[in-house]
């Protein structure tokens, strides 16, 4: 299950450049997320290693809630910094409340840990928290959304994220082939001011640009995810030649999984981003699920880990890092669960697969 999503307290947001400091404003940073490094990039060699070894460093991880998704993420960070002689100070869950966060990083600062990670809830609440830390001497990486007026190797050493664009225009990739190019469709999308899942959108729609013979017949937005079932089924109801539903993330899409089956368009398929027990299990079992473009939540973590360890060496670390995604289909739900998670497929799936 995908991590929530966060909306960016500065809105959309354009990278600037003053005084060779990199701050982020408002306006939009997608041409520089193009820009961005890979995670496969991000290596601590062996004389670093040796550096590493003696420092003793530790770590707090302040994260915004609690998930499979985010334990991955917690995981990949804890055995990276494990790796290097790290000692994990606190682990914090927020329970998605921004007061409770401020309250977390408050606890942090008692600490005085060489390294925070964390994915922020609100940038303007927890500013002042996060900047009395790093005033300290600690080095932050952030998780996908950025604080406002924060200067990128001053204020924090980077940010890692989601390939949003790739997953999107995968997504649209994966219609076309399955349509071979041509048919009609539906979208579900998210329809609040949230960046990561607008992006992904929009990198689906501008994928299907490609593929002239694919036509969006209907576009439904949703706030709540709870919402999509009966969104689906009036889409269905007035378009019943839809040949395949796209949705803005797993758990969204379950709900519109559920109401084809129940109202018996079985030929309909879906396609969403991130791994979810129940879409697995119908996708293992041939039902409506297609296919899901993942993030890795584990290399998430772990890149966080390895940027952080640099930067306290000195090193200078990208403003963005790209985790990389995979496209799941029945096929590979076990390799692709393991790239995600680094855990074993859940019993339930194994079994739908015939393992």
């Amino acid at each position: 299950m995908r991590k929530l999503f966060i909306p960016l307290v500065c809105n959309l947001m354009l990278i600037s450049q003053s005084a060779g400091a990199t701050t982020i404003k408002e306006e939009n940073f997608v041409t520089q997320l193009a820009q961005a490094s890979k995670s496969s990039q991000i290596v601590i060699n062996d004389e670093q290693a040796s550096r590493l070894s003696g420092k003793r460093f530790t770590a707090a991880l302040a994260w915004h809630g609690a998930s499979p998704w985010i334990n991955a993420v917690n995981r990949g960070a804890s055995d990276t910094f494990e790796r290097y002689g790290v000692k994990v100070l606190v682990t914090t869950d927020a329970q998605y409340d921004p007061a409770k966060q401020v309250a977390d990083i408050e606890n942090i600062q008692a600490l005085n840990p060489d390294i925070v990670l964390s994915l922020v809830i609100d940038g303007v609440s927890a500013k002042a928290g996060f900047q009395k830390i790093v005033d300290a001497g600690s080095k932050l990486v952030l998780l996908s959304n950025p604080i406002s007026g924060f200067v990128h190797g001053k204020d924090f050493a980077g940010i890692v994220t989601d390939d949003m664009q790739g997953m999107g225009n995968r997504a649209a990739e994966v219609t076309n082939e399955y349509l071979q190019g041509s048919g009609k469709i539906g979208m579900v999308f998210h329809d609040a001011n949230y960046f990561i899942t607008n992006t992904r959108d929009k990198a689906f729609v501008d994928g299907l640009a490609l593929f002239p013979g694919i036509e969006i017949v209907s576009r439904q937005g949703f706030v709540k995810e709870h919402d999509t079932s009966a969104i689906a089924s009036a889409m269905m109801l007035r378009n019943p030649e839809l040949e395949l539903i796209y949705v803005s993330w797993d758990t969204a899409a379950e709900g519109v999984v559920q109401a084809l089956r129940s109202d018996g368009f079985n030929k309909v398929k879906v396609i969403s981003h991130d791994l979810g027990v129940n879409n697995l299990l119908d996708m293992a079992q041939q039902g409506n699920m297609l296919a899901s473009i993942s993030d890795r939540p584990y290399e998430i973590g772990s890149t966080m880990a390895r940027i952080a360890l640099l930067a306290k060496l000195g090193e200078s670390m990208p403003l963005f890092t790209l985790v990389p995604y995979d496209q799941v289909n029945k096929s590979n739900i076990t390799e692709v669960w393991q790239h995600a998670y680094h855990t074993h497929v859940p019993r339930i799936i194994k079994i739908a697969l015939g393992e």
